[in-house]
Parts: C-alpha cells; sequence; structure tokens
C-alpha cells in the first residue's frame, strides 16, 4: 500500500480509502461490512469515509463497531456532518 504525508505532523494516509456511503449500515449487513473493514486494513489501507447521513446515521455505527478493537492512532477517519439527519423537529 502507498501512503501520503498530510499536515506537517506527518500523518500516514493510504492512497486508497474505504467508504460506507451505499454500503455499510444499508447494502451491506452488519457482520459482513465489519469483515470488509477488516480486510481492507490488513491490506494496508487505513482511510476510512463515512457521514452522518449514511444510511441514516447507521453507516458511522458499523464502522464504530468495526474500528474499536483496532488501534486508533493507526487509523485515519473522516466524517462529514451537514445534512440534517432523521426527522425534524
Amino acid at each position: 500500500m502507498r501512503y501520503r504525508k498530510i499536515g506537517k505532523w506527518g500523518i500516514k494516509v493510504s492512497e486508497i480509502s474505504i467508504g460506507s456511503w451505499l454500503t455499510y449500515g444499508g447494502h451491506v449487513d452488519e457482520i459482513n461490512s465489519i469483515e470488509q473493514i477488516f480486510y481492507a486494513y490488513e491490506k494496508g489501507i487505513n482511510f476510512i469515509d463515512t457521514a452522518n447521513v449514511y444510511a441514516q446515521g447507521k453507516s458511522e455505527e458499523v464502522v464504530g463497531k468495526a474500528v474499536k478493537s483496532l488501534r486508533r492512532e493507526s487509523l485515519v477517519l473522516a466524517t462529514k456532518v451537514f445534512f440534517r439527519n432523521g426527522q425534524r423537529s
């Protein structure tokens, strides 16, 4: 896996990321989602992308379950918050 250094601290980010928009918490069941994240991590992918609105927040939940057993300092998690998620009050 090739990596890029980001910022003055030199954080190493894999050139390939794993995304969760139309997969985790939706079209791919939780067990397979977690297995995919582990497989990507074993191959050197340390960059995971998600957002609060992906599968109405379920994507972030699945990613969280997967990464809780991994070394936090070895991961780069990207999430976004913009669109309203859930019911409006």
